[in-house]
C-alpha cells in the first residue's frame, strides 16, 4: 500500500491538479494500491506522517507530492526514518531534493521511476538541535543566517505566488536575496567542528550545512557533498565586501564560489555554529526560529528512497 501525500498548494497551487489529472489516474490504470492524504496548511504532513507511523507495522511506504519543504514536514512525523521508503514526485518551487537524486521533473515521469525502477538506496539525513534540546531532520540542507533569512521573507512575500505561476519565481528571491544582502548586519560567527578547535567567522553571512549538493533552486553549495557518506559538506561565508558577495553569489549556481577568499569549505560529522546574535535558521528551506547556538549533525543511511 502506497500512502500517497498530496500538497494541493504546491507547484503555486497546481499540485491538486497534477493529482486529480495525473497522478491518481496513473495509479488507477496500474491497478496500485494507494491511499491518499492531502495537507492543507503547514504541520499537515507532520501530523498526517506521525499518524501513519503510529498505526502501520513494520515499513511504510509513502510518495510525496509536493516540495523539498513537504518532504521536510515528513520528516519530522517519522519516529524512526529508517522505517520509510520514499518515492518522490517534485512539484516544488526549488526541488534541490530531486535535482541531486536526479529525478524526473515530469510528475508521471516521477511515478513511473517509483513504481517500476526496482531501484532502493539510502541516504543521510541531518539533524538540527537548538539549546532547548528540540531537533529538526532535514534532508536537503540547513542554514543560519542570509540564506534563512531568503527563505523566511520569501515564504511571507505576496507575490511569490504569482512569479511562480509566471515561471519567474527566481526573480522573487533574487529580488528578496539583494534586499536582505544590503540590510544585513555584521555578525560574528564560530564553528567547532567535531573534536576540533573553534573557527572565528568575522562579519558571518551565513553557514550552510549540506547533505545534497544544491539548495535555494539549483546553487551548487556543496559541489563535493556525497549524501550517503555520513558527513556534511558545510559552506561557511564571512568577511567579505557586499560588492564581493555579488560577484560570488552567481559563480555558486556552478560551485566555482569557493575561488573567493572569505567562502571556505568544511566537512564534518557533527558541527556547533554561535552567533553574536540570533539569526533565521531554515531546514531544507522551511524557516521556523532564531537562534544564536545550533548544533548540527549526520545520521548515515537513515533514508530509503526509490530512484
Amino acid at each position: 500500500m502506497y500512502h500517497v501525500i498530496v500538497n494541493p498548494a504546491s507547484r503555486s497551487g497546481r499540485g491538486q491538479k497534477i493529482w486529480k489529472e495525473q497522478i491518481e489516474p496513473a495509479l488507477q490504470r496500474e491497478n496500485v494500491a494507494y491511499c491518499p492524504h492531502f495537507s492543507e496548511k503547514a504541520g499537515d504532513t507532520v501530523s498526517i506522517v506521525a499518524d501513519l507511523f503510529r498505526r502501520e507495522p513494520g515499513d511504510v511506504f509513502l510518495i510525496i507530492l509536493g516540495g523539498d519543504g513537504t518532504v521536510n514536514e515528513a520528516l519530522q512525523g517519522m519516529d524512526d526514518p529508517r522505517r520509510a521508503v520514499l518515492g518522490y514526485i517534485p512539484t516544488g518551487s526549488s526541488n534541490d531534493l530531486a535535482r541531486d537524486l536526479k529525478l524526473p521533473r515530469k510528475p508521471l515521469e516521477a511515478l513511473d521511476v517509483i513504481l517500476h525502477s526496482g531501484r532502493v538506496r539510502s541516504m543521510d539525513l541531518g539533524v538540527l538541535s537548538y539549546a532547548d534540546g528540540k531537533t529538526r531532520r532535514f534532508a536537503v540542507s540547513c542554514g543560519i543566517g542570509f540564506d534563512a533569512a531568503v527563505c523566511q521573507e520569501a515564504m511571507h512575500s505576496k507575490i511569490k505566488d504569482t512569479m511562480n505561476r509566471l515561471g519567474l519565481g527566481k526573480l522573487t528571491y533574487l529580488g528578496v536575496a539583494l534586499r536582505q544582502l544590503f540590510a544585513s548586519k555584521a555578525v560574528s560567527g564560530k564553528l567547532t567542528l567535531e573534536g576540533g578547535a573553534p573557527v572565528d567567522i568575522g562579519n558571518m553571512l551565513f553557514t550552510a550545512c549540506m547533505v545534497h549538493r544544491f539548495e535555494g533552486g539549483g546553487f551548487m553549495f556543496a559541489p563535493d557533498a556525497v549524501d550517503d557518506d555520513g558527513v556534511l559538506n558545510l559552506c561557511a561565508v564571512g568577511d567579505l565586501s557586499k560588492l564581493f558577495i555579488l560577484l560570488a553569489l552567481p559563480t555558486a549556481f556552478y560551485g566555482k564560489h569557493y575561488r573567493f577568499r572569505g567562502i571556505t569549505a568544511y566537512r564534518a560529522g557533527k558541527v556547533t555554529i554561535e552567533t553574536s546574535q540570533p539569526l533565521w535558521v531554515h531546514t531544507d528551506g522551511e524557516v521556523t526560529r532564531r537562534s544564536d547556538w545550533i548544533c548540527v549533525g549526520c545520521e548515515r543511511n537513515a533514508l530509503r528512497v526509490v530512484g
